[in-house]
């Protein structure tokens, strides 16, 4: 058996170029990230995936709340995290199992629903930041606000959103059946959309409204399951200093103090790849000899093989 990989998967790796949102534009994105797994698979790795759902439980807390009435009341936001995994983790698994079949690899495929456990007296429960949903105006903002006791705030001009809090994932509930799954050689999908936050409370768990981030999470599960590599994919095949300015240049490899040093330079925007960097990070200084590497899912074989994709050693 090769090196055992934990793959997170992007937004990007869930829809296709043109971002529709229909069924079949995301099976048709799903299906050719499998294809990239199962070449991996056909190379002896072990892997276990986890993924993004902006889009997918954005669409479904829409759904709730147009819907929404006392004969189909809207759910709870963790609740449509729940949903989310299920869908997106039906995708992936039955797109990868059809090109297992296809390939005749001698592999199994399955989902977990992750409730990841966050502190519930973690700071970013004080002051939401992450946005949620639809947009509003201001006067629609207010009435959701009083009605439903909200927290809505005025997105870059764009129109008001609902915000969450976004807390630093724990542990995770099903970590023992996930070792279970890896140890038997099952391609386990886990931890969708950052996981599903729960809070402890005398010895039980309970799911609250909060948005984790995928990226911590996807390290968090590395770390758990004594991952070799840490793969983010991502929309580019390299992470870039002076983004989108003249003066952008790729980086193929940094260390840690490279990587320090540009988010002290704030190279590294805070909603796109600062997290993926602080997960690095984190994954790499847990213990010697541990990668990551950070690239697009089109080059994610060559990146694993050294050929392409930002190394962070």
């Amino acid at each position: 058996m090769g090196d055992r990989i934990v793959i997170a998967l992007g937004g990007n790796a869930l829809q296709t170029v043109d971002g529709s949102p229909t069924f079949e534009s995301q099976m048709k994105a799903c299906q050719q990230t499998a294809e990239k797994i199962a070449e991996l698979l056909e190379k002896n790795y072990e892997l276990i995936i986890t993924h993004g759902n902006g889009p997918q439980v954005g669409n479904i807390v829409i759904q709730n709340e147009i819907s929404n009435s006392s004969r189909t009341p809207s759910m709870p936001l963790h609740v449509c995290g729940a949903m989310s995994q299920g869908e997106i983790g039906y995708w992936l698994q039955q797109s990868i199992l059809n090109e297992i079949y296809t390939k005749n690899i001698n592999k199994s495929v399955c989902t977990i629903i992750s409730q990841v456990v966050v502190d519930e007296n973690d700071k970013a429960f004080e002051s939401p930041s992450k946005p949620i949903g639809p947009f509003y105006d201001e006067i629609e903002a207010k009435k959701i606000s009083d009605e439903k006791g909200y927290i809505m705030k005025e997105d870059a001009g764009r129109g008001w959103r609902r915000v969450v809090a976004s807390p630093v994932p724990v542990n995770l509930v099903e970590k023992d059946a996930i070792r279970l799954l890896i140890s038997e050689g099952i391609v386990t999908i886990v931890g969708g959309g950052g996981g599903i936050p729960v809070v402890k409370e005398d010895n039980r768990i309970k799911g609250v409204s909060a948005v984790i981030d995928k990226d911590l999470t996807s390290e968090m599960i590395a770390e758990m399951i004594d991952a070799d590599i840490l793969l983010i994919l991502t929309a580019v095949d390299n992470v870039s200093i002076n983004f989108n300015k003249p003066n952008q240049q790729p980086i193929y490899s940094m260390n840690i103090d490279d990587a320090k040093r540009y988010i002290k330079e704030g190279q590294f925007a805070p909603g796109s790849m600062l997290p993926k960097i602080k997960a690095a990070i984190k994954f790499v200084t847990s213990k010697r000899g541990r990668k990551c590497i950070i690239t697009s899912l089109e080059k994610a074989v060559n990146a694993i093989e050294g050929k392409s994709g930002t190394l962070i050693s």
